[in-house]
C-alpha cells in the first residue's frame, strides 16, 4: 500500500509487515557507520596505549607574569630560584650523628652528579641552624633542576624514586619528599588514579540509573555506548593535543568525566525521544528521522553552547585554563558526534525491539505500570496555578544558598590540596610547621638594572630600598649586598654571604616574612606580595616567589573573569535569540543561571571552606578553579534549559497557549532533564573520589549545579516566570518592514 509523508511532500512503499522499502537501505547504512565508529574506536584506543608520553605539568601562572620573570633573572644571574623539591631527611636519633652525617653527606653528592641538577642545599656540611629542626631529629635538604617544566617533573620524579625511603650508609636516614613539584607530581598521580576511579564507579551506577528510566536494557545500555565512544575518541585527540598544546592530567580527568556525563545526556534525549515517536506508532526509519530534526537539533545546539561557554576560557592566559579549554572543546564535540553518529545507527540496527529486556519489569508491576509523566503534570499545573508564590520561594532559597560566597577567601595550603593520608602532604605539613623560613618560598625581590658593585649612590639607593622593605607589615628580615635589616635597622651579613646578593648586573633582596605570613599561597602570603610590590624602588624591580606566582595569577583572575561572564552571557544571548526568537526568554534564562551559579558557589565556599559538611575538613578554594566550573556550569545550565524550552517551543507553535504549553513542556520534559542531570552528577561527583582537593572541588561544584539547576531553576523558577511572563515571551522587535509589534517565535527546527 502507499502512504503518503505529509511533512516531506512525497510517498513511500511500505511493506506488508509494516516496514518502508528504503528501510534495509538505512539499515545497511547504518552498520557501515557503525563499523566505521569501531575502527575509530579501535584508532583510539591504538593512540592511547601506543603514545607513552605522560600528560604536561600543571601551570597554574600567566606565561607573562612578574614573577616568572623574576624567577628566570635568579636562575640565569644568581643561580638561585625557588627550589624544585625539598626532602625531608629523618634520623633514628640526632642529624649530627657521625652516621647521619656520612649518610647525608653521600645524598647530597649522589643529587648534585646528576647533570639535571642545577644546585643542592643541605644542612650537611655546613649545618646551618635554619636547615635543622629544633628537636635535632630532621635535617632539610633542597633542590633545583635544569630545563623546561616538563624535564624539572621527570628529574623530580627520578630523585624521589631513587632516594625517598631509607638512604645512605646502613640506611642511617629516612628521605622523604616536599615541596611544589613533589606536591604537583603527586597531584598529577591523584588525578590519572582518580580518572580510573571516576569510570570504574560512574560507569555502573550510570546504566543502573538508565535501566530504571528506559525500563529496557537495550535502551539504557544506547547511552553509555555513546559515552564509551565519547571518552575513548576524545582521550586520543587530547593525547595528540598534548604534543601541541599542554594538557595536564588534571584538564584529562576534569574533561573526561565532563565528556562521558554529556555523551550520556545527549543520548538520553535522543533515545527518549525516540521512544516516544515509536510507541505513538512510527516506524523506526520515520521515528529516527524526526528524533534528529527535533531533539537532534537541541542536542546540535546545546554542545554549542558548551563549547561557546568554554572558549570564554581562553580570554584568561592562563596555561591550565586553556589546556582546559581547548580539550573541553574536543571531548563536547566528540560527544555530540558519538550522540548524533552513533546513536541513531544503532537505534536503526535496533528498530522496535528499544523497550525489550526490562530487567525492573517486577517492580514496576505493583505500582499501576509506566505513568511517569503523571507527578510532572501535576507539579507543572501546580507551578502555572501560583507563578509569583513559587519565583518568590524559589528565588529565596537560591539567595540564601549563595549568603556564604561573600565570605569567599581564595588560597589554600599545598598540602591541603592532597589527601591528609599521603607522604607528600605529611611531608609538606612538616616543612611548613618545623622548618618555616628555610622551605616557605618566600618572596625574593631582584633589581636587574641595579649595579652597587662600585657604585656609591646606587648602594645608597638599595639601603634605603631595603630599609622601606624591612618596614612593610608581613616582613620579618631583608638581606641584600649591603646588610640585613629589620623594622629599617641594618646589620652587617658575613662578606662571603652578602656577595652572593649582587651579580655582574642585577642586584637580589631575600625576603624573610613573619609566621603568619610565611605561607606563599595564601592570602596572607599574596597580600605581602602586594605590599612589597607598592613600596617605590630606585630602578624597576621584580617580585618573585609563590607567593607572587599566586598575586599574579589573582590580578589575572579579577581583570578577565568579567570579560569572561560578559561573553558567556552574551554568547549564550544570541545563540537562544537565534534559536528561540524570542527576547525574554534568553534575557530570563542568563539571569536564572547566574543565580543558580551564585548558589552553587555559596555551597562550595560553605562545604569546602567552612567545613558545613560532617566529615569535610575545611581546606580553602582556588580562584582558577572559578571560571572553569562558571563556563562548564553555564553550558550545562543551557543544556537542560534548551530541552525544556524545545518542547515548550514545540507545543506554542501547536497554538496551544502560554499556560498549557508551559505545562506540557515541564510534563514531557521534566523526567529527562532530571534524568540527565542525576547522570551527569554521578559521573561528576565520582571525581571526588580521588582525594585531591580541586577535582573533589570541581566535581562536587559540578554536581550541585546540575542538580539545583534542574530542581530549582528548571522545574519551578522556569515555569514559574514564563507563566508571569505570558505572550511577553514570544515578543521580538522586528527592524524591516516598519512593525514595531512583536512576532511570534519561530524556532530554527521550521
Amino acid at each position: 500500500m502507499v502512504e503518503t509523508a505529509p511533512r516531506r511532500g512525497h510517498t513511500t512503499l511500505r511493506q506488508p509487515d509494516g516496514r518502508t522499502a528504503a528501510a534495509p537501505l538505512a539499515r545497511r547504512r547504518a552498520v557501515g557507520v557503525l563499523v566505521f565508529a569501531c575502527l575509530a574506536a579501535c584508532c583510539a584506543i591504538g593512540v592511547l596505549l601506543g603514545v607513552g608520553s605522560r600528560p604536561s605539568p600543571e601551570s597554574w601562572t600567566p606565561p607573562a607574569a612578574e614573577s616568572l620573570r623574576a624567577d628566570e633573572f635568579l636562575a640565569s644571574r644568581f643561580m638561585a630560584g625557588e627550589p624544585h623539591l625539598a626532602l625531608v631527611a629523618t634520623a633514628a636519633g640526632s642529624v649530627d650523628d657521625p652516621r647521619a652525617v656520612r649518610a647525608g653527606r653521600v645524598l647530597l653528592e649522589r643529587i648534585a652528579s646528576d647533570p639535571r641538577t642545577e644546585w643542592v642545599r643541605g644542612y650537611w656540611p655546613l649545618r646551618l641552624s635554619e636547615f635543622r629542626t629544633g628537636d635535632g631529629r630532621r635535617a632539610l635538604v633542597l633542590v633545583r633542576f635544569r630545563g623546561d617544566e616538563r624535564a624539572v617533573r621527570a628529574a623530580a620524579d627520578d630523585v624521589m624514586d631513587r632516594y625517598t625511603g631509607r638512604s645512605g650508609p646502613g640506611a642511617a636516614l629516612l628521605v622523604s619528599a616536599g615541596g611544589e613539584d613533589a606536591v604537583l607530581s603527586e597531584s598529577e598521580r591523584l588525578s590519572e588514579r582518580g580518572l580510573r576511579l571516576a569510570e570504574f564507579v560512574a560507569a555502573p551506577l550510570v546504566l543502573l540509573i538508565l535501566l530504571w528510566v528506559f525500563a529496557g536494557a537495550l535502551a539504557a545500555l544506547l547511552p553509555v555506548a555513546a559515552g564509551a565512544f565519547a571518552v575513548v575518541v576524545a582521550g586520543a585527540c587530547l593525547r595528540l593535543l598534548d604534543g601541541v598544546i599542554p594538557v595536564s592530567a588534571f584538564s584529562v580527568s576534569v574533561t573526561t568525566a565532563l565528556g562521558f556525563g554529556l555523551a550520556v545526556d545527549y543520548s538520553l534525549l535522543l533515545v527518549s525521544r525516540y521512544r516516544e515517536d515509536v510507541a505513538a506508532g512510527s516506524t523506526p526509519d520515520a521515528a529516527v528521522r524526526v528524533t534528529l530534526r527535533t531533539a537532534g537539533r537541541a542536542v546540535a545546539f546545546s554542545a554549542a553552547t558548551v563549547v561557546a561557554a568554554l572558549c570564554t576560557l581562553l580570554v584568561v592566559p592562563l596555561p591550565l585554563l586553556r589546556s582546559l579549554a581547548f580539550g573541553g572543546t574536543a571531548i563536547v564535540v566528540t560527544s555530540a558526534v558519538g550522540a548524533l553518529v552513533v546513536v541513531p545507527a544503532l537505534l536503526l540496527v535496533i528498530g522496535a525491539r528499544i523497550d525489550c529486556w526490562d530487567v525492573f519489569a517486577r517492580l514496576r508491576r505493583p505500582h499501576g505500570g509506566r505513568r511517569e509523566g503523571d507527578s510532572w503534570a501535576r507539579l507543572a499545573h501546580w507551578v502555572v496555578q501560583r507563578p509569583a508564590a513559587v519565583a518568590l520561594a524559589g528565588f529565596a532559597v537560591l539567595v540564601l544558598l549563595a549568603l556564604p560566597a561573600l565570605q569567599v577567601r581564595f588560597g589554600v595550603y599545598a598540602d591541603a590540596t592532597l589527601p591528609a593520608s599521603s607522604p607528600v602532604a605529611a611531608t609538606a605539613r612538616t616543612l611548613r610547621t618545623e622548618f618555616g623560613a628555610a622551605s616557605s618560598g618566600a618572596p625574593c625581590v631582584v633589581l636587574p638594572a641595579l649595579n652597587a658593585a662600585g657604585d656609591p649612590r646606587a648602594r645608597a639607593a638599595l639601603d634605603a630600598y631595603a630599609r622601606r622593605l624591612s618596614r612593610v607589615a608581613g616582613a620579618a628580615r631583608v638581606d641584600t649586598v649591603t646588610g640585613s635589616y629589620r623594622d629599617g635597622k641594618r646589620s652587617a651579613l658575613p662578606a662571603a654571604r652578602a656577595a652572593s646578593f649582587a651579580a655582574a648586573s642585577g642586584v637580589r633582596l631575600a625576603v624573610t616574612a613573619q609566621p603568619y605570613a610565611r605561607a606563599p599561597l595564601t592570602p596572607e602570603g599574596s597580600r605581602l606580595v602586594e605590599r612589597l610590590r607598592r613600596i617605590p624602588a630606585p630602578v624597576p624591580a621584580l617580585v618573585g616567589g609563590p607567593g607572587a606566582r599566586l598575586a599574579d595569577t589573582e590580578k589575572v583572575m579579577t581583570d578577565r573573569l568579567p570579560l569572561v561572564a560578559l561573553l558567556a552571557c552574551g554568547g549564550t544571548c544570541l545563540l537562544l535569540l537565534l534559536y528561540t526568537r524570542s527576547l525574554l526568554v534568553p534575557v530570563k534564562a542568563v539571569l536564572l543561571n547566574m543565580l543558580s551559579l551564585a548558589a552553587t558557589f555559596g555551597v562550595l565556599v560553605a562545604v569546602f571552606q567552612e567545613g558545613w559538611l560532617p566529615g569535610v575538613s575545611p581546606a580553602g578554594i582556588t580562584d582558577v578553579l572559578i571560571p572553569l566550573m562558571f563556563a562548564v556550569a553555564f553550558g550545562l545550565s543551557m543544556d537542560y534549559e534548551v530541552f525544556l524550552l524545545s518542547r515548550i517551543l514545540e507545543e506554542h507553535r501547536r497554538g496551544s497557549p502560554t499556560p498549557d504549553a508551559v505545562a506540557t513542556g515541564l510534563q514531557q520534559t521534566g523526567r529527562l532533564f532530571t534524568s540527565a542531570a542525576l547522570v551527569f552528577a554521578v559521573s561528576m561527583s565520582s571525581l571526588a573520589l580521588s582525594g585531591l582537593l580541586h577535582l573533589r572541588v570541581v566535581g562536587v561544584g559540578l554536581a550541585v549545579a546540575v542538580v539545583v539547576d534542574c530542581t530549582l531553576v528548571r522545574a519551578l523558577l522556569v515555569p514559574a516566570v514564563m507563566q508571569l511572563a505570558g505572550r511577553a515571551n514570544w515578543w521580538l522587535p522586528t527592524w524591516r518592514g516598519g512593525s514595531q509589534r512583536g512576532a511570534v517565535a519561530k524556532t530554527w527546527s521550521q
